[in-house]
């Protein structure tokens, strides 16, 4: 029933982040635990956008109960994706169009201080586009309208339920870390687009080829899910390999975390590790 083979692993993600909390809130919170558990989160997120471009299952009930599971999960439901990420975020690539551009929030910059404030100033960018796109839902399809307010309500019911059973430990069990896999759901734009060229047909974003990819669903070969959104997160690494030597160099990184302490830690010591921009300064707009 899946739709590729490889979804095995994001089926064990599915299961294992509700696993981990319902033991934490039974048997206690233990870091060793919970560690694993917040990059579940980060795990979580990428499946969710996985799915919003190609769906796991091959049946339409299976995809139905898999939006909920992944909307209780993440305490968002998926339809955002279609409103901000599908229709905006990969019509536009990073373009004067696009709604959560980095460029657009102070200038083209790409440092700490832009990275950490990128989620918020995102989402007061994004939230109007979800509600236009559900009031258009409502007049064109108010059995899709009702099917979206329901995974809201959905969530709404679970964080009141646990909330009543003990306001703790739904908060750093379950809020805390849906906060978290969001943070880094929004952050990672700008990770992966600061200092790029939003006018560009390849170097609009920038791949990250190192020993997370694997374990996040090759989310850090941007370009190439850019290029081919509804294709396979599994056949990322093939696509990119075709792609890599069209893209400006700087835009090809080594690890995440590496690139994250080059950049935004010596880069605020040491103006070499400094990012530099790409796109010219008179198209930023």
């Amino acid at each position: 029933m899946l739709r590729h083979p490889r979804d095995w692993q994001s089926l064990l993600y599915l299961l294992a982040l509700p696993a981990l909390v319902v033991w934490l809130w039974r048997y206690g919170i233990h870091w060793w635990l919970y560690l694993p558990m917040l990059f579940l989160t980060l795990g979580i997120s990428v499946v969710h956008h996985n799915h919003s471009h190609l769906k796991i299952w091959r049946s339409r009930g299976l995809n139905r109960a898999t939006d909920l599971w992944l909307t209780l999960l993440q305490g968002h439901p998926g339809f955002v994706f279609h409103a901000t990420h599908n229709a905006n975020h990969h019509r536009y690539h990073h373009g004067p169009q696009d709604a959560a551009r980095t460029y657009r929030f102070g200038g083209d910059h790409n440092h700490l201080a832009g990275y950490l404030l990128h989620p918020l100033q995102a989402t007061w960018a994004l939230y109007p586009l979800f509600g236009q796109w559900l009031l258009r839902l409502r007049r064109r399809a108010p059995g899709a309208f009702r099917y979206c307010i329901w995974q809201y309500l959905l969530v709404v019911g679970l964080w009141l339920g646990l909330a009543l059973l003990d306001w703790q430990k739904w908060l750093l069990l379950v809020l805390l870390p849906q906060l978290h896999g969001l943070h880094w759901l929004l952050a990672t734009n700008y990770l992966q687009h600061a200092h790029a060229d939003g006018h560009s047909k390849t170097d609009f974003a920038r791949n990250f080829e190192g020993t997370l990819n694997p374990l996040l669903f090759n989310i850090g070969l941007h370009t190439a899910h850019h290029q081919q959104g509804r294709a396979h997160w599994s056949t990322l690494p093939a696509l990119h390999a075709q792609v890599r030597h069209q893209v400006h160099p700087r835009l090809n990184c080594g690890g995440l975390l590496p690139y994250m302490f080059t950049t935004f830690v010596l880069g605020l010591l040491l103006p070499r590790y400094r990012s530099r921009p790409l796109m010219p300064s008179n198209k930023i707009t």
